[in-house]
């Protein structure tokens, strides 16, 4: 692909996600949900941005599209959810093909959470594995959101507690699904862990310039293991903070700590303006976001 064609492709992306997301978010206003309405736009903005950046510079480099691919997904997941919700629970039968996008909603979120939280701290920096060693790692987690975006989308009963019921569920396999359950959760997190033990491995073997561009990834892959195992207190005693700090962790701090580490670092050549313009954002963004913790948490 001629680096013009590639990048066109990526800011078409960008401003593809970036659409989804304020139609995510004008679907929450809606539906009642304010608090979604902000964190979840804000979050992947971060993400398409950073995508587009990467992908338009070094569109050899796969981190870009892993960033813009998970970013459309998730957006796309946000439009699903609100369309449902309101077709379906807000105001029933007002809007056509809710229960598509219901069923859509149940499994188009795998794989953009694959791209941006395994195969992004797998490929971070430079686009290469830390040895080939790890290509197994790579294949388990390309079965795995093949093997889960399938069990999503048949898996019957409530899609996300949305409170909606996935219209093409199988009931003959419950007792199956049920059963797999407990393995598919072990997979997801064994994946997170070794996605972040690899760039423990890169940290180690490289250089003291790449050591200051992969900590900050580093930090972020660990602490959203962390998070999923340690966030249901909170999740139970203030709903809404819950909200906004599982937007931010999941979905906005790994594309943040990458977009430090190549604006701090001057990783593919970003120029001057570009830097400050997205720092700027990357600040305005978490400022928004701590802002709207606050007012969750007082409330």
């Amino acid at each position: 692909m001629r680096s013009r064609t590639a990048s066109r492709l990526a800011w078409s992306v960008c401003l593809l996600s970036l659409a989804l997301s304020a139609c995510a978010a004008a679907l929450a206003v809606l539906n009642g949900d304010d608090i979604e309405a902000v964190s979840f736009p804000l979050a992947l903005t971060s993400s398409a941005l950073v995508g587009g950046l990467v992908a338009s510079r070094r569109p050899e480099n796969p981190i870009g599209w892993f960033f813009l691919g998970g970013a459309v997904c998730l957006a796309l997941s946000g439009v699903a959810a609100g369309y449902a919700t309101y077709g379906l629970l807000t105001a029933p039968g007002a809007l056509p093909g809710a229960l598509a996008m219901a069923w859509l909603l149940s499994w188009v979120p795998v794989p953009g959470v694959i791209l941006m939280l395994v195969f992004v701290p797998l490929y971070f920096p430079d686009g290469r594995l830390v040895s080939p060693r790890w290509r197994w790692l790579v294949w388990v987690a390309l079965i795995f959101c093949v093997g889960e975006t399938l069990h999503s989308a048949l898996s019957p009963g409530e899609i996300q507690n949305e409170g909606i019921v996935n219209p093409l569920g199988v009931e003959a396999l419950r007792s199956f699904f049920d059963l797999i359950g407990t393995l598919v959760f072990a997979v997801y997190f064994a994946l997170l862990f070794a996605a972040a033990a690899s760039l423990v491995v890169r940290f180690r073997r490289s250089g003291s310039v790449e050591r200051q561009q992969i900590k900050w990834l580093a930090f972020a892959a660990l602490a959203i293991p962390v998070w999923f195992l340690t966030n249901a207190p909170v999740q139970a005693a203030a709903p809404n903070l819950f909200l906004v700090v599982d937007a931010f962790v999941v979905l906005a701090l790994i594309p943040l700590a990458a977009g430090m580490a190549i604006l701090r670092y001057r990783l593919y050549d970003i120029d001057v303006i570009i830097n400050r313009a997205l720092v700027y954002g990357a600040l305005t963004a978490t400022l928004a976001l701590v802002y709207l913790g606050g007012i969750a948490l007082l409330q």
